[in-house]
């Protein structure tokens, strides 16, 4: 079984706006509904837990039922989970949530809904690459010259680039490992996790290195924003 969690309850205070960003009206639709597309439509993707606040809990099953294929919300949708205090607390909450009705073997596959430029083809990718480990997590070699830092203020070192990846969405984990991982994490440690595999390498799990996506980049800033609404002008354009 292979389960979409959508992480949507975050608030997008850097972005300046009255809500959160992940349902601010872009191109026509809520941003959060091109990634929900994506997901639902998927063919190996069997089920989507959704964390979302309960305020915004009917915006989301509202775009769920304006689905290219409304039938896919109805067949696919498994529930809402609260937010946690930060983002890896509302991940545990959603794995929590799955474990009433995934075996451990099922695979979790994380994906925030202010990606909205999730592709079929990096879901695939993704789903493909965990096979024999862990998990595994897409991946964008560095392109500038990097450098450590102790205060902040000053250079400390040159660090090899080609040793250094920036991590993106959506990372696949095997449900019950990951969870083990989370929960042993609790109640405070797991309130200074910055990424969702971070849990799995202190767990000792095997995560493998996929290729990630330019373009599946995640709206933070207003520029990010502006970035995303180009490219849908664009699109709309071709068509």
């Amino acid at each position: 079984m292979n389960i979409a969690l959508l992480l949507s309850g975050g608030t997008g205070t850097r972005m300046g706006t009255d809500i959160p960003k992940q349902y601010i009206e872009a191109g026509g639709r809520r941003i959060c509904s091109y990634c929900m597309e994506t997901l639902f439509a998927h063919p190996e993707i069997d089920a989507v837990q959704i964390v979302a606040d309960p305020a915004w809990q009917e915006t989301i099953a509202f775009c769920g039922g304006q689905l290219p294929d409304g039938r896919l919300w109805d067949a696919k949708f498994r529930g809402f989970s609260l937010p946690g205090e930060n983002r890896q607390l509302s991940i545990f909450h959603g794995l929590e949530d799955m474990k009433k009705y995934a075996r451990d073997e099922a695979l979790v596959l994380v994906h925030d809904a202010a990606r909205p430029l999730l592709s079929p083809e990096q879901v695939t990718v993704c789903l493909k690459g965990v096979a024999g480990h862990d998990g595994a997590m897409p991946v964008l070699p560095m392109k500038d010259t990097v450098y450590y830092s102790r205060d902040g203020q000053t250079v400390g070192k040159l660090l090899d680039r080609s040793t250094i990846y920036a991590g993106q969405a959506p990372e696949v984990f095997v449900l019950g490992r990951y969870y083990e991982a989370n929960r042993r994490l609790l109640p405070d440690d797991i309130l200074r996790i910055n990424g969702s595999t971070e849990p799995a390498i202190l767990a000792g799990m095997d995560i493998a290195m996929i290729p990630g996506d330019e373009g599946n980049f995640k709206i933070t800033t207003k520029a990010d924003l502006e970035r995303f609404e180009r490219i849908m002008e664009e699109r709309k354009g071709i068509r």
